[in-house]
């Protein structure tokens, strides 16, 4: 492999796991925005009643996302060998 296959290769690489991340990190901002609507555990409720609700939501939503976004980027980088040995 010559270095500009290997940069471009770890540039591609880069891109997959940023995509994956975002998707995951979208996800998870659902996972916590359902939580909070649905008012599952009286989230919602303690969010309404705090003095500063953005910084209540934020704690919620930002660990949440962060979460989901490692776990799907970890989860492609498992399954990458099988994609490529299956890819049709």
């Amino acid at each position: 492999m010559t270095p500009e296959a290997a940069r471009r290769d770890h540039w591609q690489m880069l891109r997959y796991l940023a995509v994956n991340s975002l998707y995951g990190a979208l996800v998870g901002t659902a996972v916590a925005a359902a939580l909070i609507w649905l008012n599952i555990g009286a989230v919602g409720t303690h969010i309404v009643r705090s003095a500063n609700p953005f910084l209540a939501s934020a704690m919620v939503v930002g660990p949440f996302a962060l979460l989901f976004a490692g776990a799907v980027a970890a989860s492609s980088i498992a399954l990458l060998p099988y994609r490529r040995k299956f890819r049709r």
